[in-house]
């Protein structure tokens, strides 16, 4: 079982920083998660939620802020966000993987996952087999496919989905589950035949009960928990 920084090392440091980046990438794990929305100006900004008020404790929301005011405030500890370039950067030739969730509904509508392709191609990770998508849109996630096909596709599943017709029209690469709907439905583990990304098991006994279960992507707060809560 893969283990994936969930926002970097979240569980420690302010989650999506370039601090709980850096510390994700020290560690002997699979790979980091990131969430990507876009500023008014165009920029791709890592973050996961649409206003500020919960990571910074003001308010503002990113799609009506410029980067240059963005990049000014704290999110904690006194760091600040990240371009997805910057966070590209970072990866370098590091063994890691980086699983980027496009973030919807957005009022940019289908230009996310197209700068997306354009930021990847800058950083020449386009065709990176360490470059993951992942989303809760299927039309985000058909989207990726139109526009690279090549770049590894999940489709996040939420829990109140029952019946998945489109799923395979969404042509993803891998499916997504919380915990709570993979101990209600254990079956839907590896479903259609996909390789399977949990999220977000923080507790020793989660993670040991995903490895158990045929989890291949295990997405954590805490990576260090992981590395002594399983056998790699």
């Amino acid at each position: 079982m893969k283990i994936v920084a969930h926002r970097g090392y979240s569980g420690k440091y302010p989650e999506l920083s370039p601090l709980a980046f850096a510390k994700a990438l020290e560690l002997p794990i699979h790979g980091l998660e990131c969430d990507i929305r876009l500023s008014r100006d165009g920029k791709v900004v890592v973050n996961h939620d649409a206003t500020l008020d919960r990571t910074a404790g003001r308010p503002g929301r990113i799609a009506q802020m410029d980067w240059e005011e963005l990049h000014q405030v704290d999110i904690g500890g006194g760091q600040h966000m990240l371009l997805l370039d910057e966070l590209l950067e970072m990866l370098g030739d590091n063994p890691h993987h980086l699983y980027i969730e496009t973030k919807h509904p957005s009022g940019q509508g289908d230009v996310l996952e197209e700068q997306l392709v354009l930021r990847l191609r800058y950083a020449g990770l386009l065709d990176d087999p360490r470059i993951h998508m992942i989303s809760f849109s299927h039309k985000a996630v058909r989207r990726m496919q139109s526009l690279a096909p090549q770049v590894d596709r999940f489709y996040l599943r939420r829990d109140w989905e029952r019946h998945f017709p489109d799923v395979l029209l969404s042509r993803p690469t891998g499916l997504g589950m919380s915990l709570l709907r993979a101990k209600l439905r254990p079956d839907d583990i590896g479903a259609f035949g996909l390789p399977t990304y949990l999220w977000t098991v923080d507790k020793p006994d989660d993670m040991k009960w995903a490895w158990s279960n045929g989890i291949d992507i295990l997405a954590t707060n805490q990576p260090e928990v992981a590395l002594h809560a399983i056998e790699l």
